[in-house]
């Protein structure tokens, strides 16, 4: 299966790695605003009940950097790595998603440094191991995260220097520093990088072969692995992403709180900016007025921000729609009754195709203002999204919730679903970058030859990664020659619809065999179980010998109690 518009050619004329097609933007636009920080005016300190301390910010208006002082100012901080840094060597990013983190990492692509990412949450082990298995030299960090690195260190002979990036207040004194120098043979603030004279060329010495990234992934099917991606990986995937959403534009505000360190939400802001949208920059914990270090009658970074376009992880949303549903319980009976007539009544005119102007404005719009009003897309992936969850989002966000499929291995891009498909469960027909092999899996009774064809999608095209990094079995595993088209196998299992979208119905190591030899699907457990008010997290499990599941379960403690109390139950 390939787009009904044919693979994509060439979406940048002249451009075949990361660091020029950033170039070939800044010459686009210029003098226009590209990436956005808000300003942290003041921290207070609130106890908790059980005498814990969380700290609550308030936050200032969001400044600017346009395209041209970002380029100018990757090239004097590239100048000022070449001289930290050696010919062959690579960096690790180990920090959480902000501007410098977006800067740093082109500043490497501009003099041919692979960068390897590690997510800001991960544990000592899991950072020890991604910086000894690619052998860095350089690590990028956090004034914020400096304490772990002074733990990290020593377990990783190769490291021979590091840079940080500011405080996130300028109070914050940071006061690990002497501890970390003792350490390492340079460590210098990212301030000092770009107090350099611009001194290297604007075309880098990379290929379009040469290695950009090295993701690690979060390991979710074991160890976490090294995903390798090549320059024109990710200028391929961009192109295709950006041909397969065609609604952003330049006059669009993406917010981005996800990791950039997964690959969806690098390719997200990557993809934005090239055409010419601005990225401001916020956090799972500061997104919307009740966040959790928002200081309680202060505004969140929606509000601040006004976000046109975002992308969001099912967790996230599931936490939105779990939030919306408490407040209308919360609700007298006769306002929960007015909420769900009106719902069912959006809801019917949205499935026959019909907007319903008159609802969002009286209705909906001060549920809209959680994500500060302005949203015109939302794009769910990293998982499967609840149909009921995306349906309800669509309707009280009053725009359309699209899902999109993609793997590091793919570099995000495989799939996206139409703005315009008013359906549930579909991740749309493929982007232009990709092609898409159904193999058959006949120990689950999935083949093409089914009405409709199923079977484990493999994807090939010129966004596909190399391999793993140092685990050539691996790679031997999980990219596959066929008919001499070179395809990664994702071990989901999809469906093509009659119009040509692809639905996601399984995984492989999702389906489990119970004694009694028929397969459980554990993900459509868990997703359907997610929706029940009680639980906040669930992790299904079986095996081969037993004729049940059992489930680890996450309660929420509000409804929990809620229940107990109307039980009469006191433990």
């Amino acid at each position: 299966w390939i787009n009904v518009d044919g693979p994509l050619t060439e979406d940048f004329p002249g451009v075949d790695t990361v660091d020029k097609l950033f170039t070939h933007v800044a010459r686009l636009y210029g003098d226009k605003p590209a990436l956005g920080t808000r300003e942290l005016l003041e921290i207070y300190e609130e106890k908790q009940p059980n005498g814990r301390i969380f700290e609550k910010w308030v936050l200032g208006n969001y400044s600017w950097q346009t395209f041209a002082e970002i380029h100018e100012k990757i090239g004097r901080i590239a100048s000022g790595l070449k001289s930290i840094v050696e010919n062959g060597c690579r960096a690790v990013i180990f920090s959480e998603t902000r501007a410098d983190w977006f800067i740093t990492a082109f500043s490497l692509f501009r003099i041919n440094v692979p960068v390897v990412t590690v997510y800001a949450t991960l544990g000592e082990e899991a950072i020890a191991q991604a910086i000894n298995e690619t052998e860095a030299t350089l690590l990028i960090t956090s004034a914020e995260l400096l304490s772990k690195i002074a733990v990290i260190g020593k377990k990783c002979p190769t490291l021979r220097s590091l840079v940080y990036f500011r405080p996130v207040h300028f109070s914050k004194k940071i006061a690990t520093v002497d501890i970390v120098k003792q350490q390492f043979r340079n460590v210098v603030s990212l301030d000092e990088l770009e107090a350099h004279t611009n001194t290297v060329s604007e075309v880098s010495p990379a290929g379009r072969n040469d290695t950009a990234m090295i993701m690690y992934t979060s390991g979710t099917t074991g160890a976490a692995k090294g995903v390798i991606l090549t320059h024109y990986n990710i200028v391929s995937s961009v192109a295709g992403l950006g041909a397969g959403i065609p609604i952003i534009s330049h006059t669009d505000i993406y917010i981005g709180y996800l990791p950039l360190a997964h690959i969806l939400e690098f390719a997200a802001e990557l993809t934005c900016m090239t055409r010419g949208c601005r990225v401001g920059y916020s956090s799972p914990l500061t997104l919307h007025d009740r966040g959790a270090k928002i200081k309680p009658g202060t505004h969140g970074d929606c509000w601040a921000l006004r976000p046109t376009i975002m992308a969001a992880v099912p967790a996230i949303m599931d936490r939105i729609f779990k939030a919306i549903s408490d407040e209308v319980a919360s609700a007298p009976r006769l306002m929960q009754e007015l909420f769900r007539l009106n719902y069912e009544r959006k809801r019917a005119r949205y499935q026959e195709g019909y907007c319903s102007p008159f609802l969002d404005r009286i209705v909906f719009k001060r549920i809209r203002r959680l994500l500060g009003g302005k949203l015109r897309g939302v794009l769910s992936g990293g998982a499967a999204l609840n149909p009921e969850t995306q349906r309800f989002m669509n309707i009280c966000m009053c725009c359309p919730v699209i899902q999109g499929y993609g793997l590091t291995e793919t570099c995000a891009a495989v799939s996206i679903a139409d703005v315009n498909d008013l359906s549930t469960g579909t991740v749309g027909p493929p982007v232009r970058c990709s092609r898409i092999l159904l193999r058959e899996w006949s120990e689950g009774g999935y083949t093409p030859f089914n009405d409709p064809p199923q079977g484990e999608v493999l994807v090939s095209g010129s966004n596909i990664s190399p391999g793993y990094w140092k685990q050539p079995e691996k790679t031997a595993e999980d990219f596959v020659v066929i008919d001499g088209v070179r395809y990664f196998a994702t071990g989901d299992i999809g469906e093509f619809r009659e119009d040509g979208s692809l639905r996601i119905i399984d995984r492989k190591k999702d389906l489990v065999k119970l004694q009694h030899g028929e397969y459980v699907s554990l993900a459509k457990i868990e997703t359907a179980l997610l929706n029940c008010p009680l639980i906040d997290n669930i992790c299904c499990y079986g095996d081969s010998l037993s004729s049940y599941l059992i489930a680890l379960v996450v309660p929420n403690k509000k409804h929990l109690t809620e229940m107990a109390e109307q039980v009469d139950l006191s433990h």
